[in-house]
């Protein structure tokens, strides 16, 4: 489809005489026309930054909307503004599909003095923007059409099985199926999933396990499928088209406009049973005072490993919750040890040696053998990081060999004890 996007751009840059550029209504750039000009002034920061990294910031999308692009039914024209690096006015062509702006073909304008284009030519070159539009609100519901294909997916025995969904979905999806994935784990999602996400080949939540709810304990997914969502709660899964396995960017920028949308729902005045409704403005530190995180799995090309990869991604989505350094949005392949940890985790193991030290009554000194452990058993940094004297440290370690029956001397108790803890964070 991406020729197809590519092919109506340049047809819009002989209508006009001028580079042409498609984004989506979330300033991620689709296609742009092929530019060849003595013109300094054409490719100002904002016009190559967005070539470059094939999206704009925040700050220049609400400066662009800021003229009413969202709302307009035909050409606007954006005057220069060199502080805000746009060297050459601009014409936005709005991009919709009844009614819906669906994204944005950008124009440099002429240089001041000379005339700009004819009222003909822009008509025309509108006619085109309607057929982008058509084509974008297609590939929108597409995705959200495979939902059931895409969760047949996550949720399926493994084995046989799986492969028929796989297979489905592949089928579904067409030509595209062949190609470069991301799965994403988005937890916890409140209420239905979104119309559309940019980039999104297919979209669905995953329901809670348990309680008697589509995908709980008693289906054959929760025991052999791609193993419970993270915390039990909820999960929105998604299925994103990659350009390159080194161009994750516009992929994790996508995911996290997800989460402020899910934090305003979970967090405290939230309904809790839809969308939210959260602007870009919004912080993803909400997110994470609402412990709403997303993992990312490494990508797929083809979907025979869609299922593991969206393992990864829960893998990833619950160590963001359990370590926050990993922030808001972790990727499978850059969460260390938890990789190793999340396997364990999802078919947790009632050890005897933690048992006691893991209740709530002994909570403190759980923390204060995790961070000792954590400081590679350095007394004196870890009764620093505590803030107790190190006396106090070493009594509280007494007690802890005491309820466990573990010698903190010994390297492989101490490396029970840690994953004990660790894990325990992912359940």
């Amino acid at each position: 489809m991406k020729g197809d996007y590519q092919d109506l751009v340049d047809e819009i840059s002989a209508l006009l005489g001028a580079p042409a550029t498609l984004e989506n209504r979330d300033f991620r750039l689709i296609a742009f026309g092929a530019h060849d000009s003595d013109d300094d002034l054409a490719m100002d920061p904002v016009r190559t930054r967005s070539i470059l990294t094939r999206q704009s910031t925040a700050a220049v999308r609400s400066w662009f909307e800021g003229f009413g692009i969202a709302r307009a039914t035909g050409p606007v024209r954006i005057p220069a503004a060199p502080d805000a690096g746009v060297f050459r006015g601009r014409i936005c062509l709005p991009v919709r599909y009844r009614g819906i702006v669906q994204g944005y073909v950008w124009l440099l304008d002429q240089e001041p003095g000379k005339p700009g284009p004819e009222p003909a030519a822009l008509d025309a070159a509108m006619e085109v923007a309607q057929r982008i539009g058509v084509l974008l609100a297609e590939e929108a519901k597409a995705g959200a059409d495979l939902s059931r294909e895409f969760l047949a997916v996550l949720t399926a025995a493994r084995g046989w099985q799986q492969d028929m969904a796989v297979a489905a979905l592949r089928v579904a999806l067409g030509p595209g199926g062949d190609g470069l994935h991301a799965a994403v784990c988005v937890a916890p999602w409140p209420g239905e999933a979104p119309a559309s996400v940019p980039g999104a080949a297919a979209v669905c939540v995953v329901p809670r396990r348990g309680g008697g709810e589509p995908g709980g304990g008693a289906g054959p997914g929760a025991a052999a499928g791609a193993g419970p969502e993270p915390s039990g709660e909820p999960a929105l899964a998604v299925l994103l088209r990659l350009r390159s396995t080194d161009a994750l960017a516009p992929a994790l920028a996508a995911v996290a406009r997800l989460l402020p949308r899910a934090a305003e729902a979970t967090g405290p005045g939230g309904k809790g049973g839809g969308t939210g409704g959260g602007s870009g403005a919004t912080s993803t530190a909400a997110a994470i005072a609402h412990r709403v995180t997303a993992g990312v799995g490494d990508p797929v090309r083809g979907l025979a490993d869609l299922p593991a990869a969206w393992e990864q991604a829960v893998a990833a989505a619950r160590a963001a919750a359990a370590q926050p350094r990993f922030g808001p949005v972790a990727q499978w392949s850059g969460i260390g040890p938890y990789r190793l940890l999340a396997t364990l985790a999802a078919d947790p193991v009632d050890d005897p040696a933690a048992r006691t030290l893991l209740t709530p009554a002994n909570r403190e000194l759980a923390r204060t053998a995790e961070v000792f452990l954590d400081c590679a058993g350095q007394a004196g940094r870890a009764a620093a990081a505590l803030g107790i004297h190190r006396q106090t440290l070493y009594y509280r370690l007494a007690r802890v060999e005491q309820l466990t029956g573990l010698d903190l001397d010994e390297g492989e108790d101490r490396l029970l004890l840690h994953m004990a803890l660790k894990t325990s964070r992912l359940a």
